[in-house]
């Protein structure tokens, strides 16, 4: 499942995933993408559950479509992204892939969430 956080600083879009994501999941969270793509910066803050699952049917896939489409599309957009997560394999994954990832960012706690945000409005 994937929520929009309602408390975020202007300028700033907070999700939270968990569970595990399906393809459905994901297509209902592409108008949010399409609104990020007219925004001339992009500032996001991603709350990984603990309860997070990784992806269900269709869900890896639908990732890879939306996602490297907005990363080609809008690469010069991205400004800042907060992950917030207590999960190591998140924290080393984004690790190992931070060079493919435009913009800054930055890793949180989950009782970090406040200065998360604050600092994707930065």
């Amino acid at each position: 499942m994937i929520e929009v956080l309602p408390a975020m600083p202007s300028g700033v879009t907070g999700v939270r995933v968990s569970g595990r994501l399906s393809g459905a999941d994901l297509r209902a969270f592409e108008p949010l993408m399409d609104e990020l793509r007219r925004c001339d910066e992009i500032r996001i803050v991603e709350v990984i559950a603990p309860d997070y699952e990784g992806f269900g049917p269709g869900g890896l896939v639908e990732d890879l479509k939306i996602g490297l489409g907005v990363l080609l599309r809008e690469h010069s957009s991205f400004k800042r992204i907060a992950v917030v997560s207590e999960k190591d394999w998140v924290a080393h994954t984004l690790h190992a892939l931070a060079w493919l990832i435009p913009g800054e960012l930055k890793m949180f706690g989950l009782d970090e969430l406040d200065l998360a945000a604050e600092w994707a409005a930065g």
